[in-house]
């Protein structure tokens, strides 16, 4: 096992990152500030994750994703706009005791294998998503491109979806948890199909197909 790594962390409800995924940020909260001058000034990376409740020092899930920096806007008032790409999702160790306004916390990367992109999923599957996606977002009311988002990558796509979707955060980490990429496709078509009969079907929007 690779010695563990210290990172800086952003723990934040419902935001997900996942390697090749891009997520913006805008940065208010002094802690933060602080978080992301050190890290423009240093490697340029830090750590999303999500907290597991609203307390003051919340308990978080044990999965993340590391992320770099790719975009940095610094405002007048010490405010940030960010982007950040993620990189490979870690598994935490341990809290580290520091003096930093932000927390920080040892991790390791050996659970995951994120370094190459995941195979595509079968014509049948995507088809499936983009059904189920059309009906999610008429639901919720979403103004989507449906010719663009057709040229969109499998991973982007589903990824995509995962981060963007209202799902509570639990769901949203299991699908950050999940390996394959087919895997977690399945779930977001189950969880946009549990909303559906929550709301009594699909009714209409059968048409969709």
């Amino acid at each position: 096992m690779a010695a563990a790594t210290r990172i800086a962390i952003f723990p934040l409800p419902g935001a997900l990152l996942f390697p090749r995924t891009r997520l913006p940020l805008h940065i208010f909260e002094p802690r933060y500030r602080a978080m992301i001058a050190d890290a423009v000034a240093g490697d340029q990376q830090i750590g999303m994750i999500q907290p597991r409740d609203e307390t003051k020092v919340p308990p978080l899930f044990e999965v993340g994703c590391l992320g770099r920096i790719t975009r940095c806007e610094s405002l007048p008032d010490g405010r940030y706009n960010i982007v950040l790409t993620g990189i490979s999702r870690f598994r935490i160790v341990s809290e580290a005791d520091v003096a930093t306004l932000y927390r920080q916390v040892d991790v390791s990367f050996d659970d995951f294998d994120d370094q190459g992109e995941q195979p595509p999923l079968a014509s049948a599957t995507r088809a499936a998503l983009e059904i189920e996606a059309k009906r999610f977002a008429e639901r919720h009311g979403f103004v989507v491109d449906w010719a663009s988002v057709a040229q969109v990558d499998d991973e982007s796509l589903v990824n995509g979806i995962a981060q963007i979707a209202p799902f509570d955060p639990v769901a949203k980490q299991a699908l950050l948890e999940t390996a394959a990429l087919v895997d977690r496709c399945g779930m977001i078509i189950q969880l946009m199909q549990f909303e559906a009969a929550d709301m009594g079907g699909h009714g209409d929007n059968d048409r969709l197909q």
